[in-house]
């Protein structure tokens, strides 16, 4: 179960990553040209090597790295992730590779205005290697998913999905490439509805107020 979305008190954004960060610079990106309205207050990594942080540093956004390895255990792991989003006054997450299943120490505080993006039609093809999950499996689509994040694994509630082809020849490299060209698309659109309060959810299902 996800907790139901409440509007947010601000439009203040923590971003979590662990990898380059390709999604959370289309964020910027999206922001830069006036297509997204909202505040980044801080990026917080798992991985203090996460290409990321460049694109943090040249917009100014404060860079914070929490190593889960240096935890004791998840629940030690995920207070620090909520102390510092709290620090940051944030009220909605983003997952833009963040590469953590969280639990229920992240999400009694985040629940329901956590957004993730992931790439293939979910609930199609969920968890690591999604893009070769689909070659494998000789679909003729697939896609990216931009959904809320409950303590499965990218089984949230979906609120936004773009359908990619798949041709005969293809490659997981050359999918992989045109899903994120949609990942980019989605995921600031996603993210400027839950702040604009628009997202609900009926019978764990998304609802898209006007």
């Amino acid at each position: 179960m996800v907790a139901e979305p409440t509007i947010p008190t601000n439009r203040n954004v923590g971003v979590l990553v662990s990898g380059r960060g390709s999604n959370f610079r289309s964020l910027l990106d999206a922001k830069a040209r006036g297509d997204l309205d909202a505040n980044f207050t801080v990026v917080i990594s798992n991985n203090p090597s996460a290409g990321a942080k460049a694109h943090a540093e040249e917009f100014g956004i404060p860079w914070v790295v929490i190593d889960h390895r240096t935890f004791a255990s998840r629940q030690a792991f995920e207070e620090e992730l909520v102390a510092q989003l709290r620090a940051h006054d944030v009220s909605v997450v983003v997952l833009a590779g963040f590469m953590r299943v969280l639990s229920s120490t992240f999400l009694d505080a985040y629940g329901g205005l956590t957004l993730n993006i992931h790439p293939s039609l979910l609930p199609a093809f969920p968890g690591l290697n999604a893009q070769k999950q689909a070659i494998e499996a000789g679909v003729r689509v697939s896609g990216c998913t931009v959904h809320l994040v409950d303590s499965g694994v990218d089984t949230g509630p979906i609120i936004d999905q773009a359908v990619v082809a798949v041709p005969n020849d293809d490659t997981v490299e050359a999918l992989s490439a045109r899903i994120l060209v949609q990942e980019h698309r989605l995921l600031p659109r996603a993210l400027g509805w839950v702040l604009d309060g628009r997202v609900t959810i009926q019978d764990q299902v998304v609802a898209l107020d006007a």
